[in-house]
């Protein structure tokens, strides 16, 4: 019996030592990661965490600090034309900014941001403009598809789109398309270069050249909008300003209905049930934004937004 005790008393001992162990590595496994950590884990950072180390910011992720990083998911990076090749190809300085573009200095849960659209934000390359509204948050544009993902060194929310570096006003954006040339030729051509480069913020419904050409002449090559007579001229600058509205606007931002525009009296209409489709002065002037590849929408100038659109809107 004596015996049988002291057996007991040695198995509870054991029993008690191996709980005590099993605790102390629970704990030790349920270590908060850092941002870097949370990155290099996650099955869907592989491109995100191949831009870091090519950046040569691994370092600055995993030590100290109290960052927010708005992650964008392989689909993100995929859906904006940067692949491996894409990362492999460019500088670290370009991946940098490209990068820092998506980090506040400052540790802010999606709990702490103000409601409202559009407030101006400073990361470490510029300033991005924060949405929240009742679909969620938004950067940009780029909505957060998870919130608050905890690191010890600050807190991670993952978007759905890249955010680039925003250096140009709206015409130096268009300028630098490929797809928006006869655009920016009609932009000059009716003189509107000067208004365009003010202070905004503009939203630009941004036909592209496919666009143009669907109109005929002498709206479908560079030469013949060069060419114009006053009179077309003239045309030309109302339907340029038909596609300008006085705000900030990104995709998270729109809303159904009637929006005002740089044309006096004139609006046109935002239908969001099926994508986004923007309506001229009548019912079959339809012009869908162009969300695929998503670079083309949502396109951050220093003074507003261009969405690119596959028609021109007439009043």
């Amino acid at each position: 019996m004596f015996l049988s005790k002291i057996m007991r008393t040695a198995v509870f001992a054991v029993a008690a030592s191996l709980f005590a162990f099993s605790v102390t590595s629970c704990e030790k496994d349920a270590v908060t990661p850092t941002i870097a950590a949370v990155v290099i884990d996650g099955a869907n950072f592989t491109l995100l965490e191949k831009a870091l180390i090519k950046a040569d910011l691994v370092a600055t992720f995993q030590g100290a600090g109290t960052f927010t990083v708005f992650a964008p998911t392989d689909d993100a990076f995929k859906a904006a034309g940067i692949d491996e090749a894409f990362i492999a190809a460019n500088t670290k300085e370009t991946l940098a900014a490209v990068l820092k573009t998506h980090v506040l200095s400052t540790k802010v849960l999606s709990t702490a941001i103000v409601t409202g659209d559009n407030t101006s934000t400073a990361t470490l390359n510029g300033n991005v403009f924060i949405t929240k509204n009742t679909a969620g948050v938004s950067v940009n544009g780029a909505k957060v598809t998870s919130a608050d993902v905890a690191a010890s060194n600050g807190v991670v929310h993952v978007i759905d789109r890249v955010l680039f570096p925003t250096a140009l006003d709206v015409v130096a954006t268009a300028q630098a398309s490929s797809i928006h040339t006869l655009l920016v030729a009609a932009i000059v051509k009716a003189g509107l270069v000067t208004t365009l480069q003010g202070a905004g913020p503009f939203t630009v419904f941004a036909p592209n050249n496919t666009a143009f050409e669907a109109l005929g002449a002498p709206y479908n090559t560079v030469a013949n909008i060069q060419g114009m007579n006053a009179t077309q001229t003239a045309a030309l600058k109302d339907i340029l300003l038909y596609h300008v509205v006085a705000a900030r606007v990104f995709s998270t931002n729109l809303k159904a209905g009637t929006v005002g525009t740089a044309l006096a009296t004139k609006s046109v209409t935002v239908n969001l049930d099926s994508g986004v489709k923007v309506t001229g002065g009548t019912a079959a002037n339809v012009a869908n934004v162009v969300t695929s590849p998503v670079a083309r929408f949502n396109i951050s100038a220093t003074n507003g937004v261009i969405h690119t659109i596959d028609k021109v809107l007439v009043p």
